[in-house]
This record gives C-alpha cells, sequence and structure tokens, in this order.
C-alpha cells in the first residue's frame, strides 16, 4: 500500500447523500478558496549568467561622444 491509500480522507459526508456532481462543486470551491489564500510564490533570483557584473565591461551609456569613447581603451 502506498501512503496516499493509507491517508485518512480529506473531506468526509457526516449528513446526507450528495451526488458526485455536489461533491465536485464542494471540491472545486474548496480548491479555489484554497488557492486565492495562498501567498504568492516569490519571484525567482535572477540566474548568474544574467548578472551585469559577469559581463566583464561597464553598462552602455548612449549618447553624444559614445561611440567614440566605446573604442579608446579603459
Amino acid at each position: 500500500m502506498s501512503a496516499e491509500q493509507d491517508a485518512p480522507p480529506a473531506i468526509s459526508v457526516v449528513a446526507g447523500a450528495p451526488s458526485a456532481e455536489e461533491l465536485a462543486a464542494v471540491v472545486v470551491v474548496l480548491t479555489a478558496a484554497a488557492a486565492a489564500s495562498a501567498p504568492p510564490a516569490p519571484p525567482p533570483a535572477p540566474s548568474a549568467w544574467a548578472v551585469a557584473a559577469r559581463q566583464g565591461r561597464p553598462a552602455l551609456t548612449p549618447g553624444p561622444g559614445a561611440w567614440v569613447a566605446s573604442a579608446r581603451p579603459r
């Protein structure tokens, strides 16, 4: 037996005899409510390849004289 089969049911009907459609509607509502109340996932960290320091050169600055300055050694 797997762990899924050993776990108790998450929802149990204590009174009445709901149809399969009614149970499905309850599951959909509870799933939507749980997803809406969950905190948003944090944004992923930038890849080490995308870090500006790895590029090995300063940021490009467009403007007057930028083309000439790009050929000068630093």
